[in-house]
């Protein structure tokens, strides 16, 4: 697709904050700057802090993708994450040629949800038009789909009749199907399994499994993945002869305690009919780098969002009739490590199966680590830090695509500067540098109802609709998509006696999570972020899963081996030395439901005998009315208006704010972090 061709954007958009305090994404002890033009994106910064060495290289290897959520560009103010696509491209190029000379398999593996996040995918209609355009420039071996690809109608046929078009039958979708617009008859929409041999002659079967998801449109079906696996289909994939590994790929966590996994189902069920044969697994979903070990021939890698993470596996030691390749090739260090389950993860109840005897040739070794996604971490890998040796004439050309895209749809169309970093959870919620209190200022100042400006009101807002941290710097339309990509309208009730209004945030914050109901829009909850800067936290429960936030970064002097650049600190199966890049652990905080706003109260400090109660659309039926029944009121859906004009949502306030309160030093907003 070319640039002319894409469709007209809406130009209205909204902001979030980041905090004053080290983030996952770079230091914040940092002097002001002005932002300068550079490689990668023009308004990108690179890492400061480079790998802590070479990579292990196997006997096959991948790299992993999962969740990129449309952020293609890069994190143009974090430095921990500064590269964008052509940047990826490029260092896929390199790392496919030292594969070659290697004399060993590389596969690239991408596990779902394009877009629904960045200015870059959803300002085209429909969201990921021109991402899933860009994402195809590179020659993935195998992806599946995400559940953001399913929850509207016009994106599931989308990836249906275009992006799956173009990979074939690497595009899995085992169980997932969609309704042909043609015959009205349901049909996969990719491939069930595919069964290929790699460069050097592994033979390998693969499947691409969804989480069972309940929230797609009803053009499109996923079966559960307990009923998938009892399907004829799947036995006689798993039954083949001549299979040396098997790879599984799913927008789907592979961690047993996740709720959403389905994916140990899988394993167990391949693992049961074919004890002998390795199963890697990759996935998503759960936005978090983790490394879980089910057995000794069986192992699953998770690697992060939003252009965050780039994860790496190698395996050595796969027994093999047709491989031709190296085992352990020379000139790079090896995977030297057991597959060894730890704390019951493996989900089968008898002894898992040997795979090899220790000590002996066959024997399976592993390398798992989390890279950064910068030009540093790439260009280190790739061509020995030499960062100039980095670009290949494909990967410029797509850099240059995603600039011109971005001053197309007005990405870098400046709004306010703002005055200083504010998190999501680095710091105690409310505190200062707390993004929700500047959320509290902001709804205050710009949910107004002129005709009722006079009258007292409390706004409350789902605290999921916040996404990122906000830096200090210039606030952008890409921002205001970044930082709260939900069109939620405002809504109220007027009049109700202040006795009451008061009672609800408190109600709202010890209920459950409040989620939407339609399938056109996906719920904060489903996009929210669910990792911290200390990866993988072990989710027991929806509300840590809501709770585990991340935060954003910015510049210094360049480091060699300092660990004390704030990033991702990862802890998984293995231990806490899969991150590439060393790190500082960050601190992380609990976020209640829902945030709450004051506004027109009287000057005297008394309190008003009635107020507008102010909410979000989707939770006045469900969660505001009865929440006001248990004090006392009788309300109903009748009793419900719009506040604002509708198209006056989530997605505008801070924008809004921006163009009011922080207009000292612009257009030339200095990037800093205090």
């Amino acid at each position: 697709m070319h640039l002319a061709s894409l469709l007209p954007i809406l130009a209205c958009i909204a902001t979030t904050p980041i905090y004053a305090c080290d983030s996952c994404y770079g230091p914040s002890d940092l002097t002001s700057h002005k932002r300068l033009v550079r490689r990668m994106q023009p308004e990108s910064l690179n890492a400061t802090t480079k790998p802590r060495g070479p990579l292990e290289w196997g006997q096959i290897n991948f790299l992993h993708t999962t969740d990129t959520h449309g952020w293609l560009a890069g994190h143009l103010k974090e430095e921990n994450y500064g590269a964008d696509w052509g940047d990826y491209i490029s260092f896929v190029k390199h790392m496919r040629e030292k594969a070659d000379r290697l004399d060993v398999d590389l596969l690239l593996v991408d596990t779902g949800d394009l877009h629904d996040g960045n200015g870059l995918s959803d300002t085209t209609s429909p969201n990921g038009v021109y991402t899933d355009d860009i994402f195809t420039k590179v020659d993935y071996d195998l992806l599946t789909v995400g559940n953001h690809e399913l929850y509207v109608t016009e994106i599931a046929y989308e990836a249906f009749s275009n992006f799956s078009m173009v990979y074939g039958e690497r595009y899995l979708t085992s169980n997932v199907q969609i309704q042909n617009p043609v015959t009205g008859k349901f049909q996969d929409m990719g491939n069930k399994y595919r069964y290929f041999t790699t460069k050097h002659g592994l033979r390998i079967m693969s499947f691409g499994v969804l989480f069972d998801f309940t929230g797609n449109s009803n053009v499109s079906k996923v079966t559960k993945g307990e009923d998938m696996i009892k399907e004829e289909w799947f036995t006689k994939a798993v039954k083949k002869e001549d299979i040396d590994l098997f790879v599984v790929i799913g927008h789907n966590p592979v961690r047993s305690n996740d709720s959403d996994a389905t994916l140990p189902t899988v394993q167990k069920a391949i693992r049961d009919m074919r004890p002998d044969v390795p199963i890697q697994i990759f996935g998503g979903h759960a936005h978090v780098r983790d490394f879980v070990v089910w057995d000794e021939s069986s192992t699953g890698l998770a690697s992060g969002q939003y252009c965050e993470t780039l994860g790496w596996l190698s395996m050595t030691g796969i027994k093999s009739d047709t491989y031709r390749g190296s085992a352990k090739p020379k000139g790079v260090p090896n995977p030297s490590r057991k597959a060894i389950p730890v704390n019951e993860t493996y989900s089968v109840q008898n002894t898992p199966p040997k795979y090899g005897t220790p000590g002996k040739e066959e024997e399976l070794l592993y390398s798992r680590r989390y890279l950064d996604w910068n030009r540093l971490t790439f260009a280190y890998h790739a061509v020995k830090s030499q960062d100039s040796k980095l670009d290949s004439k494909r990967g410029k050309a797509v850099t240059g695509d995603i600039t011109e895209f971005r001053k197309a749809q007005n990405l870098s169309t400046v709004y306010g500067c703002v005055p200083q970093t504010y998190c999501e959870s680095c710091v105690p919620f409310g505190a200062e540098g707390s993004i929700f209190k500047l959320v509290e200022t902001s709804l205050a100042a710009t949910v107004v109802n002129e005709s009722r400006a006079d009258i007292p009101r409390l706004i409350i807002i789902n605290t999921g609709t916040i996404r990122f941290d906000l830096v200090k710097g210039p606030f952008t339309m890409d921002d205001s998509y970044i930082v709260n990509p939900f069109k939620d309208a405002f809504q109220f009730i007027p009049d109700v006696p202040y006795s009451q209004a008061k009672e609800v945030l408190g109600i709202l914050n010890a209920g459950p999570y409040q989620k939407k109901r339609s399938i056109d829009t996906f719920t904060s909850a489903m996009l929210a972020g669910r990792d911290s800067c200390t990866n993988p936290p072990l989710i027991t429960s929806t509300k840590e899963k809501r709770d585990v936030l991340k935060t954003r970064s910015f510049t210094r002097n360049r480091r060699e081996n300092s660990i004390d650049t704030p990033g991702h600190t990862t802890t998984d199966d293995f231990g806490s030395d899969g991150d590439d890049t060393p790190h500082s652990t960050i601190p992380h905080f609990e976020v209640p439901n829902d945030v709450q706003a004051n506004a027109s109260f009287p000057t005297d400090g008394s309190m008003p005998e009635k107020v507008d109660l102010v909410f979000l659309d989707f939770i006045g039926e469900d969660y505001v009315i009865p929440a006001l029944a248990e004090v006392g009121g009788k309300y109903s859906v009748d009793d419900i208006e719009y506040y604002m004009p509708k198209e006056f949502t989530t997605n505008n306030y801070l924008q809004v704010y921006a163009e009011k309160a922080w207009q000292e030093g612009m257009p030339n907003c200095a990037v800093g972090s205090e």
